[in-house]
């Protein structure tokens, strides 16, 4: 291993926390800021991310690598064995230090912990393994604790590991078999998929073994997601996203996480990507993941074989319903909360609240703005007691060139850098890399779920 043996713990975090930046479980920070007499508290940019619990709120991490030493060469990991990177690697007791010490400060409420591949999947497993636990019986810490399973690993390092912690993973890595074939030939699509399919039985069995005492599930209890890299490979829109759409039936996943693919490597089966990552196109895919889960689209209905890619101008909700107008204009105060969630913007909250509301009086566009629909889009395709918001045409051009000045159809860094593709190494825009769901989800709506 060309691992650095000198190092002061403060190095090692640093190492391992810029090496954990390509996971998109959660979002770095990506800041420092001492703290003043003019205020209270401050931030360290090493290892600390920002992520939403089902309550809406936000709380911190700590996201570190156990280690950046790999024995597998994946094309696109900065952190291959035969990438020219310092290397370093934490001991299970540095990693409960952190973490002790960082949660005493109240910089963080939890732990992220994923891992290079250190001598076998075995032996990383078992020191991921030995870390929690000492976490959890020797320090008694009973925060928020979410690890990376290790592909290969033996089974019962999983299940011993998914009785500590609040939430496991395991990376798809790239949507097809082939790719992983091409690009990552140390991993297979069976490494990966049977201890996912482990970790979800668990989970199962665990619920219904606790439901008859009453108990909380102990096994793995915030459920389990996964990771894709978008751009890597050449697969349409139409095949990432009935890989997530089967991935959540089959396996019953928490998320699926999305991750621009950015060419940190230059190797040659690699796609240049001349404009950067390709962040917009990651954005269509999770707006369109979030329509999967709360407001019950299927694939199908978004993208087909001969329409694969998402329109990069329109979210895919606007594009949906811009193409099936027979559907539209929607009465308010008599339509179902199933076609409610259909039209353009109205939330799956929204809707809710118009469908309580509306037991009391009818509603209006005013009523419908303190709700919280946004208007803007939803005009063109609702009505109130038989009445549009203005005079306006149900025809597919007019409403397109309408939605095309909503501004909002495109996130803020992107539109306002002319839609050129941002560059992850651009100092200003570490903390915005990620588009994802801040950008994505209006305030107040779950993101993560811890």
């Amino acid at each position: 291993m060309n691992l650095q043996m000198d190092m002061d713990l403060l190095e090692k975090l640093t190492i391992l926390s810029d090496a954990a930046k390509y996971d998109v479980a959660c979002t770095s920070s990506g800041v420092d800021r001492k703290g003043s007499k003019h205020g209270m508290g401050n931030a360290i940019a090493p290892g600390i991310c920002h992520t939403f619990s089902a309550d809406g709120r936000c709380v911190s991490l700590l996201k570190i690598l156990f280690t950046n030493e790999c024995i597998f060469n994946c094309a696109y990991c900065l952190n291959n064995c035969t990438s020219d990177v310092k290397r370093a690697a934490f001991t299970p007791d540095e990693i409960c230090t952190l973490t002790m010490e960082f949660y005493r400060r109240n910089y963080i409420e939890g732990l992220f912990l994923s891992s290079g591949i250190m001598v076998s999947p075995n032996y990383t497993m078992d020191l991921i393994y030995q870390t929690v636990l000492k976490l959890r019986h020797v320090h008694h810490f009973h925060g928020y604790i979410h690890v990376k399973s290790i592909p290969g690993a033996d089974p019962i390092l999983l299940e011993k590991t998914g009785f500590l912690v609040d939430r496991m993973s395991i990376n798809l890595e790239l949507p097809t078999a082939d790719g992983l074939r091409r690009l990552a030939p140390c991993k297979s699509r069976n490494t990966i998929l049977k201890p996912m399919r482990q970790i979800q039985n668990r989970i199962t069995n665990n619920k219904q073994e606790l439901t008859i005492y009453q108990e909380p599930p102990r096994f793995v209890p915030a459920g389990q997601s996964t990771q894709m890299i978008i751009g890597a490979t050449p697969e349409n829109d139409f095949q990432i996203m009935s890989v997530a759409e089967g991935l959540y039936q089959k396996f019953q996943l928490k998320r699926v996480f999305y991750s621009a693919f950015v060419n940190v490597n230059n190797n040659d089966m690699l796609p240049a990507l001349p404009g950067g990552p390709p962040l917009l196109r990651e954005h269509r895919l999770y707006q369109a993941d979030w329509l999967l889960r709360y407001y019950h689209f299927h694939v199908s209905e978004l993208l087909s074989e001969d329409r694969p890619d998402f329109n990069i101008f329109l979210d895919p909700k606007c594009d949906w319903a811009l193409r099936h107008l027979e559907y539209f204009p929607v009465e308010i105060n008599q339509a179902s909360y199933q076609t409610l969630l259909r039209v353009p913007g109205i939330g799956y909250k929204s809707a809710e609240r118009i469908v309580k509301a509306r037991k009391m009086n009818r509603l209006n566009f005013d009523d419908l703005k303190k709700i919280g629909v946004v208007l803007k889009r939803a005009l063109y395709f609702i009505t109130c007691s038989g009445k549009m918001m203005y005079p306006t045409k149900l025809e597919e051009n007019y409403i397109c060139e309408n939605l095309m000045r909503d501004k909002t159809q495109i996130p803020r860094d992107i539109r306002e850098s002319g839609y050129r593709q941002l560059s992850f190494f651009d100092q200003d825009m570490r903390s915005d890399f990620h588009l994802t769901d801040a950008q994505i989800i209006p305030p107040g709506q779950q993101i993560y779920t811890v």
